[in-house]
């Protein structure tokens, strides 16, 4: 019998590999492309178009590989059970939306860059506790996610670890926003 692979999740494995493929430019060509153009610096020049690119491609960028591989274990476990119930474009509407939304916050609010795909990380995690959602319920699983995580991010907020809690929090709230919007239309259709 032969076994074949299969490309399950085309938006989620893209993403990851685009994001390995930087991180392996920067870290081991030494080619340092990762601040310049997928990082979300604190300010924003209106003129600049890199700058606009900047506000969604900050979630190809990562650190180091340990950040990496913390965001892409989450992203690739829950990426393509999402992807299969939502379909491919809705998954990468909602990651532009979530990185796009979390880039010109951060340039509001934040005198810090941004880099990395932990916002979409937790709009991921909010979003799946709804696989089950039905009409007029909200899932004891939501509930419970939501309590933890939103307890756990303003808890570590107070660390200083270069570490943007804000766009976690953004992140699952945009997540479960999805969710509630996304089982509406359902529910319409």
């Amino acid at each position: 019998m032969r076994i074949k692979i299969s490309y399950n999740s085309p938006v989620i494995l893209t993403f990851a590999m685009i994001s390995s493929a930087l991180l392996i430019m920067d870290d081991q060509l030494g080619m340092n492309i990762q601040p310049s153009y997928f990082m979300v610096h604190p300010t924003m020049s209106y003129s600049d178009p890199l700058d606009y690119f900047r506000l969604f491609s900050h979630v190809f960028g990562h650190m180091d590989w340990a950040h990496l591989s913390g965001n892409f274990m989450l992203l690739l476990i829950l990426g393509p059970m999402l992807e299969e119930k939502y379909g491919s474009i809705n998954v990468l509407e909602m990651m532009l939306i979530t990185a796009t939304v979390t880039g010109i916050l951060n340039i509001l609010f934040f005198p810090t860059a941004l880099m990395g795909a932990s916002g979409i990380v937790f709009m991921f995690i909010l979003l799946s506790s709804f696989t089950n959602f039905r009409s007029g319920e909200i899932p004891l699983t939501f509930l419970l996610i939501m309590t933890l995580y939103l307890l756990s991010e303003v808890l570590m907020s107070f660390r200083d670890d270069n570490v943007s809690q804000f766009a976690h929090i953004l992140g699952g709230v945009i997540g479960s926003s999805f969710g509630f919007l996304m089982k509406k239309e359902r529910k319409e259709v």
